[in-house]
């Protein structure tokens, strides 16, 4: 079997030793299917681990496979020729990646690489896009979270632009955790660097601003969020804006 290719996202790749196992319904995509589909993805739902820099969708690609994270996240990576990244988008618990696959397009300019290490499911690409022919009740779920998802890619082209650093860094951290069942982050400076393309001297200063102000606490790569509240606060109108719009496009999910 071919290994999995990787980005260099400066991580331990072995930190999935200690995530612990989930079911199908740990994604709540999966969790508002109909209960029918439910039991008919079933049987092809593969669990699988999920390490830190795994490319799970690469550029120009049609993908062979969809995943569901449950405890990992999957950031929507554009790198460019020079070797610079930036993440344009997050998918964790509430999503799918590789909806090229179902959309028509069969493939996208971005990479789908693991940026929270976890684990997650897979399934045939084929098989998800059969059931988004159909109609009904899974189309339009499919639909309203791809809506949801242009939303949050479109969002980071303003707030590149217009937002400074803090910010920028306050909206990532409060968009992980929304997709994570904890309070805590493993990422390293570099890591965060590379999501929101910046130099990791830039990461350094925004968390030790943070920090000075007591809304996280940060060592050896672990970032736990002292005052979600205040960071809330601190961060920029495009965490809002974004969270609203899953909220109002995907209600089943924010319900269950």
């Amino acid at each position: 079997m071919k290994a999995p290719q990787t980005v260099d996202l400066g991580c331990n790749r072995d930190i999935v030793a200690g995530c612990p196992m989930t079911g199908p319904r740990s994604n709540r995509l999966i969790s508002a299917l109909p209960e029918a589909t439910y039991q008919e993805w079933l049987p092809d739902l593969e669990a699988i681990d999920m390490p830190v820099g795994d490319v799970l969708c690469d550029s120009g690609c049609a993908p062979s496979h969809v995943y569901f994270p449950t405890t990992s996240i999957v950031a929507l990576l554009h790198i460019l020729e020079c070797g610079a990244s930036l993440a344009v988008a997050v998918v964790g618990s509430e999503g799918i990646v590789g909806v090229s696959a179902f959309m028509g397009g069969h493939s996208t300019p971005s990479l789908a690489v693991v940026q929270t290490a976890g684990r997650g499911f897979r399934m045939l690409a084929t098989r998800v896009s059969q059931a988004f022919e159909q109609g009904g009740a899974v189309t339009k779920l499919l639909l309203r979270y791809t809506q949801a998802l242009m939303t949050q890619i479109a969002q980071s082209a303003p707030c590149n632009r217009h937002h400074d650093l803090d910010q920028r860094l306050c909206c990532f951290l409060l968009s992980s955790l929304d997709r994570l069942p904890a309070h805590e982050l493993r990422m390293t400076q570099d890591l965060i660097a590379k999501m929101l393309g910046v130099r990791r001297e830039g990461i350094t200063e925004a968390a030790l601003n943070l920090r000075a102000a007591g809304l996280i606490q940060y060592a050896r790569g672990h970032i736990s969020v002292l005052d979600r509240p205040g960071l809330e606060r601190r961060t920029c109108e495009c965490y809002a804006l974004v969270k609203n719009e899953y909220d109002r496009l995907l209600p089943d999910l924010t319900a269950r």
